[in-house]
């Protein structure tokens, strides 16, 4: 794996945090196996929605010389003062085409951005540390050393605006992350943030989750954690939610019980989640997937504000859609990509919680051998990742509940009901931070 520098770590014969020496049985290689493949099939299935959704060519257009995204901007402006229908799409003319071709960008290298941080936590440098704080220690650390990298070009640059930063990032994070380089902290960094109710940390949140593997609600608490280096208001109950769905799928659940522990981490009286709510009772009405899509584009996609990114619609449309699609990734995730508006992570969304529910097996060969390597679009240092070996690191790395993982779920044919609400109270409401969205910079 390219730039990790964990792979001697997980062989360690020494125990896992948590975990007491001598404590493995005959049985935890088949039931790390397991987690394994679930692990692979969340990553995997995240990084091919990511693939999926339109915006991806051009995110992966950035390994691309700038003049080639110069001239697809200005063929653009060209078809708007001719009136052609023509439209472009990014290019390579004479240059090498392989970042243009199918594969997943910057969704996906978030999403490794915090498995690195669980990667890092499970290292000899936390040993001194009590298990619940290692993650979010290592988060930590992770966030501040990303801060600093911003403020060093910043500072090498004869003015900010002449800055290269070494990392493409949505809004609300390089908000964040220039937030924590003037000294702010966490929840200030996600509350002071133009962009507090989008949906960076939902992919990280995914992620996240394989800390807590049939555990919902431990899994909601460490999404905050990260969230709010970002986030606020609903994009913090996003990730919540993410979280716990993954984390119930990682644990064996069904799709309707995966979907209910996000629902009961999303507030009734938000947006994300009365919009939850509303897309799902379309989902239990829905014939499938596909026949969803009109019903979500007309009453929950929100076609007003300048970017498709708020979590209180690429949320609801991951859940409902795989509600809708009886937790198949085949149908649930081609059918998130229809969804132009929110295509930039509604379908890594979907495609994260289809792949923990259905394993490995659940992405095909095809779209495996596409997506399972990182082009470092977004997050240059990991270009060259392999997610099938970071699966299997991550799966070394953390410590399996008493009660293993069941195999991956098989969804049935039939129709689902209701999703079924954790016997947990309704997420944590994140304070401070309304719902309405400010216009784009």
């Amino acid at each position: 794996m390219s730039g990790w520098g964990y792979s001697c770590w997980p062989h360690r014969a020494a125990a896992r945090p948590g975990e007491a020496a001598g404590a493995r049985t005959r049985t935890a290689p088949r039931a790390r196996d397991g987690y394994r493949t679930r692990i692979e099939g969340l990553l995997l299935g995240l990084a091919a929605g990511d693939a999926a959704g339109w915006p991806a060519a051009r995110h992966r257009a950035a390994r691309m010389p700038e003049w080639t995204r110069r001239l697809t901007r200005e063929l653009d402006t060209f078809a708007e003062q001719n009136a052609t229908t023509t439209l472009p799409v990014p290019i390579a003319l004479n240059q090498p085409p392989e970042p243009l071709r199918l594969g997943p960008s910057d969704d996906a290298e978030w999403a490794a951005f915090a498995a690195e941080t669980v990667l890092a936590s499970a290292g000899e440098r936390f040993d001194g540390l009590d298990p619940g704080r290692r993650v979010r220690t290592a988060v930590d650390l992770a966030w501040n050393a990303l801060a600093g990298k911003i403020a060093a070009a910043e500072a090498r640059a004869p003015e900010v605006e002449a800055a290269v930063p070494p990392l493409r990032a949505r809004i609300s994070v390089r908000a964040g992350l220039g937030n924590l380089a003037t000294g702010l902290r966490p929840p200030a960094t996600g509350h002071d943030n133009p962009h507090y109710f989008d949906d960076a940390a939902c992919v990280r949140a995914a992620v996240l989750a394989v800390v807590h593997p049939g555990d919902p609600r431990a899994a909601a608490e460490l999404a905050e954690f990260d969230a709010r280096y970002t986030q606020d208001g609903d994009g913090v109950h996003g990730a919540r939610a993410m979280a716990a769905a993954v984390a119930a799928a990682l644990g064996g659940a069904t799709a309707d019980a995966a979907v209910g522990a996000a629902l009961a981490e999303l507030p009734e009286a938000t947006e994300i989640g009365r919009n939850a709510r509303h897309a799902l009772a379309l989902a239990r009405r829905a014939e499938d997937a596909f026949s969803l899509v009109p019903l979500l584009e007309h009453q929950i996609v929100d076609h007003v504000y300048s970017y498709g990114i708020a979590a209180a619609e690429t949320v609801p449309v991951a859940l409902a859609l795989v509600t809708a699609a009886r937790g198949r990734m085949g149908g649930a995730l081609p059918a998130a990509a229809c969804l132009s508006r929110v295509a930039d992570s509604a379908p890594a969304l979907a495609g994260a919680l289809t792949g923990a529910l259905g394993g490995a097996q659940a992405v095909p060969a095809a779209w495996r051998d596409a997506c399972r390597t990182l082009a470092g679009c977004a997050l240059p240092r990991l270009a060259g990742t392999d997610l099938v070996e970071l699966a299997g690191l991550l799966a070394r790395a953390i410590r399996l509940p008493d009660a293993a993982p069941a195999g991956p779920h098989t969804p049935p044919s039939a129709a689902v009901a209701a999703p079924v609400s954790s016997s947990s109270a309704a997420g944590a409401a994140a304070t401070g931070g309304g719902t309405g969205r400010t216009a784009g910079p």
